[in-house]
């Protein structure tokens, strides 16, 4: 189109300044008469014709193929024809001779008129809406692959939508159960400062649905818990039509879900947990506040700003988005939640206990008295152990410390340090295995009232001066504790002082084992003081009163 319309309007220029004829200029320009005059009585040239395209043996075959479609409008969806069946079929019962491409192209127009006239496949048009300030927002989950510790890991990302400002919450859980569903409300609730004050909008997911009634309109018969979590929090749900049909009704959501996933968790994110990505989750949402979305003239942050005063009110009392269980204690001290194991302190073995089942934690109670926290595991009959709760029996065990799942799980998170073993290794050199590891434990206890650091300073002074002892490694961690809460310098200390000089603070005499008295401990000064005397005692000896002689016989007669 556009060659010819500089053609066409060098035809006219030539024409008008050179005044040539029409052969002369349809020579010039090699083109024919016909397009010289249609070039001088119009500048812009007419539409091509696009000859239309017949198929002489398909028209004999037209009749048949439409009564196939028409039998389609009341087969269930998966037996309906295809093209390549309903050329089969041509084929087979008809001996017809014509291509494959004829009938797709026919079934393709035929199969949507034919629909539209039965009425069954009306023209669907979308109204443009208009969502208020603060009143509504959608929430969707997303399947998203997590390098998890090494492992590539299918996780769900939660995903909640304000839907006048976009202004959105994303969390990544290892489950899109209702625990993870609640949870991700939870902190889209505290991250925005309050909650919609109309509806939310949501799929028809078991989460919150346990049942569709068709018929019905949007009338659904909801989770017993869901209920209670939308009274505490003051909201109402809406929920969109079952299917395909529904998904243009929160929009906004399906359409942030792809897109956070592709720019922010593609490649695919590679972290040590989730709480370390749903940290970083957190700083891209931020990020997202400086979004322009589309034709909108302020940013996300800038819209958010507007609506946020008027989003109705947190409660003031916290919500247990946890799933409760009443799991017994086995004698290995472990529960069993969802195919995993965690352990308790061991006082609660052949005890029920109550399980809080979080999206990315697992909380457990006696009673009321939270008794131990672990983080969710992921794999399936995976156990998550902590040395802490088996110290008690270890001091009666010693010898099932060394290789036990509780203290190889406390090496990999690193709550056992190198420190810790090379207190061990220093004790079993001087007091042999036993004696040694229940030593260790004892240190290990003081990890309940203390610091994890300044237990840790406690041992490493400890083995300068060569005192394998936990009543040492204690009396130099409250030291440390002390020094550091008080804030205190020491009075021998200067900055030009060498770093590498240490000061040895704790001499233990007995683990020396001194053979030679005039041995020097190390980190003591000599001592030039005389050797203690007795000789004052040996004076009050003369002072005392000495005994009278025992009576002769003879003394004894008269």
């Amino acid at each position: 189109m556009e060659l010819r319309v500089e053609i066409f309007a060098r035809i006219r220029r030539d024409a008008r300044v050179q005044g040539w004829s029409i052969r002369r200029l349809a020579r010039v320009h090699r083109v024919s008469r016909r397009t010289v005059r249609q070039a001088l009585a119009a500048a812009e040239p007419p539409p091509r014709r696009v000859p239309a395209r017949s198929a002489p043996k398909l028209d004999r075959f037209r009749a048949v193929i439409d009564q196939m479609l028409i039998a389609d409008l009341d087969a269930p969806r998966k037996q309906r024809h295809t093209a390549q069946r309903v050329f089969d079929r041509l084929v087979e019962e008809h001996q017809a001779v014509i291509s494959y491409s004829t009938v797709r192209q026919y079934v393709k127009v035929r199969r949507a008129e034919i629909a539209f006239e039965a009425g069954k496949a009306p023209i669907e048009v979308f109204v443009p809406q208009e969502h208020a300030p603060g009143a509504e927002a959608e929430v969707d989950f997303g399947d998203v692959w997590v390098d998890l510790a090494g492992v590539r890991t299918r996780c769900y990302m939660f995903a909640f939508r304000m839907s006048h400002s976009g202004k959105s919450v994303h969390r990544v859980y290892p489950t899109c159960g209702q625990e993870a569903f609640l949870e991700g409300h939870i902190e889209a609730f505290e991250t925005l400062g309050g909650v919609p004050a109309k509806h939310i909008r949501y799929d028809n997911l078991t989460s919150a649905v346990t049942k569709v009634i068709y018929g019905a309109g949007r009338q659904r018969v909801e989770n017993e818990r869901w209920v209670l979590f939308r009274s505490h929090y003051g909201f109402d749900s809406f929920y969109c039509e079952p299917g395909m049909k529904g998904a243009h009704e929160k929009g906004g959501v399906e359409g942030e879900v792809g897109r956070f996933r592709r720019n922010f968790l593609t490649p695919v994110p590679v972290v040590d947990s989730l709480v370390e990505l749903n940290a970083k989750l957190r700083g891209w949402d931020e990020g997202e506040d400086q979004r322009r979305i589309s034709h909108r003239l302020r940013t996300v942050g800038q819209d958010f700003a507007l609506e946020a005063p008027l989003l109705a009110p947190l409660s003031a009392e916290s919500f247990d988005p946890g799933l409760a269980l009443t799991p017994r204690v086995d004698r290995s001290s472990l529960v069993t939640v969802r195919s995993a194991k965690y352990s308790v302190p061991v006082r609660f073995i052949n005890r029920k206990v109550r399980v809080s089942l979080r999206a990315t934690e697992i909380r457990i109670f006696d009673g009321r008295t939270l008794i131990a926290t672990h983080p969710r595991t992921v794999a399936r009959g995976g156990q998550c152990v902590q040395l802490d709760h088996y110290l008690e029996v270890l001091r009666i065990k010693p010898g099932a410390l060394p290789g036990s799942t509780a203290l190889a799980q406390a090496r990999e998170s690193g709550v056992f340090t190198p420190a810790h073993d090379a207190f061990w290794a220093a004790a079993r050199r001087t007091d042999g295995d036993t004696a040694a590891t229940r030593e260790l434990i004892e240190v290990l206890l003081l990890h309940r009232s203390m610091e994890a650091c300044d237990v840790i300073d406690g041992i490493t002074a400890a083995l300068l001066v060569g005192a394998v002892s936990s009543d040492v490694v204690a009396v130099e961690a409250r030291r440390v504790a002390f020094e550091r809460n008080a804030g205190w310098i020491r009075p021998d200390y200067h900055p030009g002082a060498k770093a590498e000089v240490v000061e040895h603070r704790v001499v233990s005499l007995t683990q020396r084992r001194l053979a030679d008295p005039a041995a020097v401990i190390a980190g003591l000064p000599p001592d030039k003081r005389p050797l203690p005397s007795v000789a004052g005692y040996d004076e009050l000896l003369r002072l005392r009163p000495q005994p009278s002689p025992p009576p002769s016989p003879k003394e004894q007669i008269s």
